[in-house]
């Protein structure tokens, strides 16, 4: 598996700033995708919050045409590798595992754990511990695992979100994500290659189901303007903690707050069915951000260290554009048919990471994106020509570079999922 370093040589450590959804990417963080997601069966997958069960050769492949783009553009890193950076750091060490046995409940495990080496086990972390037959308890037990795989980190966005010059550590909605958090945590609060002061909703060990909010429904649009959905994953709890942290920069701040559908799963976070692309272009799932009457959107002004007003909006767009946003909704599918709409949705079409204002990476298998995406001015450049450098990103203004996605999507998530940006440039408006 390829493992793509940071691009910086440099001592420093790179502190976090997110301003925009849209400023040049400038740092981001990654997990290439291991043997985690082939520790699954059909009977766990849905466990795991999957549909389906991942081919690891092609996921991969797949990922590696993600991660290899951003390498040459940004500076990169990999949990993994952080995660073991911090590990050799004794102190740290044993209060992550401890943290982590007391939540699952696998004391019993903790100086197996310590003994290991910190590469092993920052990997064991994540692609999940043995559960070792050796009492009649755990031969006769139908679990293969001390510790569960984690299934879904590639998808870093959830975990963690960096909110202007902090980072978010999420509420996890379900439970066997949580590892993923508390990982996030102890790498924010302990790396020396980025540095970063951090804050959760509640303590991240709280059992308190009415407070979760993670990462794929946080949007910073502009420094005073927050979207966030109200999604299966994100509580309306989860959105008053964010409130109450913006309260205390005392500043004017506005959040547009989009309710989501329950169901289906395509549905869990915002950037599946609403991204941003341009400092006057964004894209869209219609039937849910355009036409649904079962999901309202609310902004939310603060003021002062008070919340001014709450008020019901049309939609995400309307509300943008009263806040000085005109955007122009790009549609994922196309505009033609609504079945192909949904099929693309399902396969995150509507998702996009955003490498700068105008300059997204997206799925080359929503063909029917691409053709609106193309007919709005973005050039369509296949990641490969990028790595191999038969294309320079810098001669052009806007593109979308395309990476295969016969299987990632199968996962559940895109282009923005599969990343957590820690430092982006300013965005002249």
């Amino acid at each position: 598996m390829n493992h793509f370093q940071c691009k910086s040589n440099a001592m420093t450590p790179i502190e976090t700033k997110v301003f925009s959804e849209l400023g040049t990417l400038e740092a981001v963080i990654l997990h290439s995708p291991g043997h985690e997601i082939e520790n699954m069966t059909p009977d766990n997958a849905e466990r795991a919050l999957y549909s389906d069960i991942l081919n690891l050769a092609v996921a991969t492949d797949e990922y590696s045409q993600f991660a290899g783009v951003l390498n040459k553009v940004t500076n990169t890193f990999q949990v993994m590798d952080l995660l073991t950076g911090i590990l050799n750091q004794s102190e740290v060490k044993q209060t992550l595992i401890n943290k982590i046995c007391s939540f699952e409940q696998v004391n019993n495990i903790k100086d197996e754990l310590l003994a290991l080496p910190s590469d092993e086990l920052a990997r064991q972390l994540i692609e999940g511990v043995t559960l070792k037959k050796n009492t009649l308890t755990t031969f006769l037990a139908d679990e293969r695992y001390s510790l569960r795989p984690l299934h879904n980190f590639f998808f870093t966005r959830d975990a963690s979100v960096t909110t202007y010059d902090k980072v978010l550590i999420s509420k996890m909605a379900n439970r066997v994500r949580a590892r993923e958090a508390i990982i996030m945590e102890a790498i924010f609060n302990n790396s020396t290659q980025i540095k970063s002061p951090t804050y959760t909703p509640i303590d991240i060990y709280h059992e308190d189901k009415d407070v979760t909010i993670e990462g794929g429904d946080v949007i910073i649009a502009r420094d005073d303007i927050l979207i966030i959905g109200n999604s299966a994953r994100t509580t309306t709890k989860g959105i008053d903690f964010i409130v109450e942290q913006l309260k205390q920069r005392k500043k004017r701040h506005h959040i547009v707050v989009q309710q989501l559908p329950h169901t289906p799963e395509s549905f869990i976070h915002l950037d599946m069915v609403f991204t941003l692309l341009n400092k006057n272009e964004c894209m869209v799932y219609e039937p849910v951000i355009m036409q649904s009457s079962q999901c309202q959107t609310l902004t939310i002004t603060i003021d002062n260290g008070e919340v001014a007003s709450i008020v019901k909006k049309d939609n995400i767009i309307a509300a943008l554009k009263e806040l000085g946003l005109d955007m122009k909704p790009i549609y994922c599918g196309g505009i033609k048919d609504l079945w192909i709409q949904e099929r693309e949705q399902w396969h995150s079409g509507a998702n996009f990471l955003a490498i700068a204002p105008g300059k997204v990476m997206g799925y080359e298998r929503n063909v029917y994106t691409m053709e609106e995406m193309n007919n709005n001015g973005y050039e369509i450049i296949k990641a490969t020509d990028v790595i191999s450098d038969k294309i320079n990103l810098d001669d052009y203004n806007k593109y979308v570079v395309t990476i295969e996605g016969s299987e990632l999507p199968r996962g559940g998530g895109g282009a923005r999922c599969m990343s957590m940006p820690v430092r982006r440039g300013d965005v002249e408006w």
